[in-house]
């Protein structure tokens, strides 16, 4: 029997690397690489190569849970619907529409997170709705929407990066945590670029750099000023960009000269000398990039700080020409479409703002209901997390788990326990499913067709490759059947490409504008870049409902592939890879300059917490660990959490390698053992935040919040390191 293959992306990272799926006849699948795909080229990670393993029912959850007596047992889909149904109905009815939250994640595709984001505002009338990705990306898009007037993570191709003529890479350790995208930064190099990485750590991606820049946590907006500073005192702005394409210079220029370069090396720790030598590797080429991740924005000044990288683009003429500009390395799979589309606590469809008028008008004309009866901004993540059990009594929550991934996470944890109810919808038995009245098993990106958008803002088609084992339903599904419980009986289908039609609708003429976009032009073109614009009228498929449907594997018996239609139409929009290139989506067309200062992190070392911790992710793990702890090879490349800490460090505790440590802070107390490394400063420790159990590294972490993103800081809080004595075996 030949098997058959269906092309779709990895269900991690936001390079959504392209894979095949190939049913055995044995059972289970087998994952190979995709050549035609021009992020990955065929390189997978080994996330990518496992992901096939937490499709078996062994690992995952196949069929609803309910609980009875303090414990989670089995039950089927109409009982578990008619209970969360019932409780939230009773919710609303009690204490009004806003007692009832929804949670949603990064992961969940734009046909998801689109229709629980309209499911929230039509069919329960709350405000209170967010999602996991408010922990990803939030200050780099607020400070990219201030300074371009429009977030998109790249506004280039990450094919521009080896043609470039210097990188400043601020925060990310990607060959880690996207190993295929380290490809595209080793051929700059070979091409004759640089490479800057600003990083407290020695990582693997710093040792690929020409220069590496180790910041004490939390002062990146310092360097950054530092840098800007240097490059007007050494006559290296671009005068004649600046006053063409640019407001705002003046007052950004006055803040940036009180930052001189000795003054910076005091605050970061950064040699002056070495300010001077990034200064002259990024100032020198044609063309350059800064590309920021979540080190410089999950800061308590993350905006600012993003915004303090971005005036050096500004300054130089880096911004919205050919090979040069700044960038967002977007986490989460889906990450960027996730906050698009209307799961985020502010937005509508089509990135559009929930307090504007003429979006509301829109949206609900899309939606058939009156633009007054959707509800307004809501709560942030964590500030919506923080208010469980008080304001808010009932919570739906898909595709995320904050007792892992929250900062401050016991009191999250807590807070969840305090609920009245929560309904969980996961692929596998998170620690928060563990603490739900309802747990539903939901499918999978193997197991459905949608739709994600990658770090480039490229649209991908992800399809069904196989079929979910019985008892397992997808969200759509979830959504259309609770909404038919409270009330509204249509609106909520459960194909996605119906959802991914009336998302066109409702993103048309929005900044993220996806009306052009089809099912059939993903399959035929390898994605596309929005915005694009809706296809002119008359060409077929222009109204969302007249182009033939793709045909999709899940239409044929078998579940196996089949080839996109060979019609295609005579005009259509191409998609925007490169934006800015004439103008910047602000009303005058020019960027704006934000002047900001340095200021300390929200909680500085003291006597009692002498260190500062900083947190992020091994290359054999994945976000809170749900999926990736599930995978025999990756457990065993990456069995647990550990203590990362300089050799000084350690010879004052008297602690070696492998010994127990307590990492405390002021909101707890994490256990695990050491890692003693001249890769890390010494006034700095790390632990990565992928585990629960006495070892999970948000139980320390801070949730003081960036006032313009609502980003909690994540990345800096003051901690102590203390020998933890291990227990005699009897």
């Amino acid at each position: 029997m030949e098997k058959t293959s269906t092309p779709t992306h990895c269900p991690y990272c936001a390079l959504q690397c392209g894979m095949n799926i190939t049913p055995l006849p044995q059972g289970g699948v087998e994952v190979t690489e995709r050549a035609d795909f021009p992020v990955n080229r065929g390189a997978l990670c080994g996330k990518g190569r496992t992901a096939a393993e937490v499709l078996s029912p062994a690992v995952r959850l196949t069929t609803p849970l309910v609980r009875e007596g303090g414990r989670l047992v089995p039950a089927d889909w109409p009982e578990a619907l008619d209970r969360i149904a019932g409780r939230l109905a009773a919710t609303r009815e009690r204490y009004g529409p806003d007692a009832l939250g929804v949670f949603g994640g990064g992961g969940l595709t734009n046909e998801k997170a689109y229709a629980l984001g309209k499911f929230a505002r039509v069919v329960l009338g709350t405000s209170q709705i967010d999602y996991n990705g408010r922990f990803c990306m939030s200050s780099a898009a607020a400070a990219g929407t201030k300074a371009f007037g429009l977030d998109r993570g790249l506004p280039f191709p990450l094919e521009d990066i080896p043609r470039t003529g210097c990188v400043i890479l601020v925060g990310s350790n990607l060959a880690e945590t996207m190993p295929p995208s380290l490809r595209f930064f080793t051929e700059l190099r070979e091409n004759g670029g640089t490479l800057i990485v600003v990083d407290p750590r020695r990582t693997r991606t710093a040792d690929q750099a020409d220069l590496h820049l180790a910041p004490r946590p939390g002062t990146d907006l310092a360097l950054a000023l530092g840098l800007l500073h240097l490059v007007v005192a050494e006559g290296r702005t671009d005068e004649e960009y600046i006053r063409e394409r640019t407001t705002g210079w003046a007052e950004a220029r006055a803040a940036a000269m009180a930052h001189w370069p000795e003054y910076v090396e005091r605050i970061t720790g950064v040699p002056v000398p070495r300010l001077r030598e990034a200064v002259r590797m990024f100032c020198e080429p044609e063309a350059a990039m800064v590309l920021t991740a979540r080190g410089p924005e999950q800061q308590s000044k993350g905006t600012d700080t993003v915004g303090a990288w971005i005036n050096l683009c500004l300054a130089t003429g880096r911004a919205g020409r050919p090979l040069s500009g700044y960038g967002c390395l977007t986490g989460q799979g889906n990450g960027q479409g996730g906050r698009e589309h209307g799961q985020k606590a502010d937005q509508l469809p089509g990135y559009r703002k929930l307090d504007d008028p003429a979006a509301r008008r829109h949206v609900a004309g899309v939606w058939g209901v009156d633009p007054d009866s959707l509800p307004g901004p809501g709560r942030s993540a964590y500030e919506l997390l923080d208010a469980l059990g008080t304001d808010v009594r009932t919570l739906l929550l898909m595709g995320s788990n904050p007792v892992v991934s929250a900062p401050r996470a016991a009191h999250v944890e807590k807070r969840l326990r305090s609920l009245d109810f929560l309904a969980v919808a996961d692929v596998v038995l998170s620690e928060t499913a563990e603490l739900a009245d309802v747990v539903l098993p939901v499918t999978q990106w193997a197991e459905e067709t949608g739709t994600t958008t990658s770090l480039e803002g490229r649209v991908l088609l992800r399809r069904r490759a196989v079929a979910p084992p019985p008892g397992v339903r997808s969200d759509l599904y979830v959504l259309h059947e609770l909404a038919g419980r409270l009330g509204v009986e249509k609106g909520f289908p459960t194909d996605p490409e119906e959802v991914f039609a009336e998302l066109r609708r409702a993103s048309a003429g929005g900044p993220a504008d996806y009306s052009g976009i089809t099912y059939r032009r993903l399959a035929e073109e390898n994605g596309v870049f929005w915005p694009c614009p809706e296809e002119p009228a008359g060409t077929p498929g222009a109204d969302g409902g007249d182009a033939p449907r793709v045909p999709l594997p899940e239409d044929r018996a078998d579940a196996g592939a089949t080839d996109a239609s060979d019609a295609s139409d005579p005009v259509r929009h191409p998609g925007t890879p490169r934006l800015f290139l004439d103008r910047f989506a602000t009303p005058d067309g020019r960027a704006r300059f934000v002047a900001v200062a340095h200021r300390a992190t929200a909680e500085e070392p003291d006597a009692d917490y002498p260190l500062l911790l900083t947190t992020g992710r091994v290359v054999s793990q994945y976000q809170s660990g749900a999926q990736t702890r599930r995978v025999a090879e990756l457990n065993a490349a990456a069995p647990g959490p550990f203590v990362e800490l300089h050799p000084r460090l350690a010879a004052r505790l008297g602690a070696a390698d492998g010994d127990p440590l307590a990492v405390v802070s002021r909101r707890g107390r994490a256990v695990a053992p050491a890692r003693i490394t001249d890769t890390i400063r010494p006034d700095t420790v790390f632990m990565p935040f992928h585990w629960p159990g006495e070892g999970r590294a948000n139980t320390l972490t801070n949730p003081a919040l960036d006032p313009t993103s609502r980003m909690p800081e994540f990345k800096s809080c003051a901690v102590r390191v203390e020998r933890v004595e291990a227990v005699p075996r009897s």
